[in-house]
């Protein structure tokens, strides 16, 4: 098969991101297709629902369930989750831990923000006295 510069192919299996709706931000596994703007999602572990949803709410990752059965159902799904480890894998992902950095600053106060916008500071002349006095010395 030729991929050319697709990497992700819309396949059962393939675990989406969702990037609109209530369910915004969770993960969910592509169990069939309906045509060619809609796929049928489940995700068993996460909470969405199984319901047919359109491509273009959807953001393809790079993960896979390997063997899961077209239009299988929600505990086939969540077995074949929890064999191929893809929850975990999901979460070790540079992806997943910046999303998981951006919910924690968004929920942060205004003081926290003031806290962090001091402790930037702090670091920054840490920094800036050792490189100076490095530089000095060599």
């Amino acid at each position: 098969m030729v991929q050319g510069s697709f990497k992700r192919q819309v396949e059962v299996g393939r675990v989406v991101l969702i990037n609109y709706g209530p369910d915004s931000g969770k993960l969910a596994v592509i169990v069939d297709i309906v045509d060619h703007n809609r796929a049928l999602i489940d995700g068993p572990t996460t909470g969405v629902s199984r319901q047919a949803f359109p491509y273009r709410r959807l953001t393809l990752t790079r993960f896979v369930v390997k063997g899961l059965p077209r239009g299988a159902g929600q505990t086939v799904v969540k077995k074949y989750l929890e064999k191929n480890e893809t929850i975990v894998n999901w979460e070790k992902s540079t992806w997943a831990q910046k999303l998981t950095v951006r919910r924690v600053r968004a929920g942060l106060s205004d003081f926290d923000r003031f806290k962090v916008q001091k402790f930037k500071n702090q670091r920054r002349h840490a920094v800036a006295g050792t490189v100076a006095k490095a530089t000095k010395t060599a």
